[in-house]
């Protein structure tokens, strides 16, 4: 937790905070975000109760104030009028909105995550509320869209087309995507000693371990690259920069990206991140059950992993259209 958020938070929150950090094992990104949206709902609400002075900014709205009986005062009317304020008076600062106001449903989405966990957190492990008065409290309706993959094809034809200066390095970065559907953050966190044999130990989201089992393809891949990797005593990353450092989270983007566009795809249009989804979605379609894939993926809950069994609809609808009545009308008689 940063210094910013200790010297800001009061007790209540703080307590909140470290909860998260610690017992829940979640990243200091998740932690912050936390901060952020309950710090903003505090100062929304410092403004709706008229507890501050009129034309006070909203930046400079102090929350070390916020106690148990301000938490015990806030209403599901309260939580509301703060969403109502997210989506419409809010400022964007991401430009997201054509009038630069607004916050998307996604990002109210997540604050209402935020708010849920907040009061679930007073109830049931503080103790500091009876009864949670946000168990009604829904969230905005988001678009489900299906997540953008590379066909069987163009994953070949990319794997076909790595070349320049570290090729060995990059087939294994981009292979180890396709294969094992790993996350950005998980491919930089590796280091030599993960690979043992046939698999190899991840470090997930909350620092939660896995162990995956590589195929051929990655097995090669990676022996390939070890073969030309320097030999540093005291460099434990698996994939290296030409300074022989570990390699960053920016420099595998960008060189996914680059051998994206070098097979001729979109590069504008996928990423290490859609790389992961191909691999899910290769997976699904060639049999593999939906459980099994939320484990490969490292996923918390099924349902972020559902999103994946559009393919199992699409063979549904080419299973209608191949059956040989597919095309038969009725006759006029």
């Amino acid at each position: 937790m940063n210094r910013e958020m200790r010297l800001e938070s009061p007790p209540i929150l703080l307590d909140f905070l470290t909860h998260h950090e610690t017992i829940k094992s979640h990243s200091p990104k998740t932690v912050e975000e936390y901060f952020f949206d309950l710090r903003m709902l505090f100062r929304f609400l410092k403004i709706h109760k008229r507890l501050i002075d009129e034309g006070t900014d909203f930046s400079d709205i102090a929350i070390l104030d916020i106690d148990e009986n301000f938490v015990k005062r806030i209403t599901l009317s309260d939580a509301y009028a703060f969403l109502a304020y997210l989506s419409g008076e809010r400022v964007n600062l991401r430009g997201k909105q054509r009038d630069g106001k607004g916050l998307g449903a996604t990002a109210r989405a997540r604050k209402v995550a935020t708010i849920r966990s907040f009061f679930k957190y007073l109830t049931l492990r503080a103790h500091i509320l009876e009864i949670n008065p946000m168990l009604e409290l829904d969230s905005p309706r988001l678009k489900k869209t299906l997540p953008r993959y590379l066909t069987e094809a163009e994953s070949l034809n990319l794997l076909d087309n790595i070349h320049g200066k570290n090729p060995e390095r990059d087939y294994a970065i981009i292979t180890l995507f396709l294969n094992c559907g790993l996350r950005i953050s998980e491919l930089q966190g590796l280091n030599v000693a993960d690979v043992q044999g046939e698999t190899i130990r991840v470090l997930g989201k909350g620092n939660k371990e896995r162990i995956l089992f590589l195929n051929n393809a990655c097995q090669l891949a990676i022996q390939s690259y070890l073969e030309v990797r320097p030999p540093i005593e005291n460099e434990r990353a698996m994939f290296l920069t030409r300074r022989q450092k570990r390699i960053s989270v920016e420099m595998i983007h960008v060189l996914v990206k680059k051998h994206i566009a070098m097979a001729g795809l979109d590069s504008s249009q996928y990423s290490s991140h859609k790389l992961r989804h191909t691999a899910a979605t290769l997976m699904l379609g060639n049999g593999v059950d939906v459980r099994v894939l939320q484990e490969v993926l490292g996923h918390e809950h099924l349902n972020t992993t559902q999103i994946y069994t559009h393919v199992e609809n699409e063979q549904l609808r080419l299973a209608a259209k191949a059956n040989p009545l597919a095309k038969v009308k009725k006759k006029n008689k």
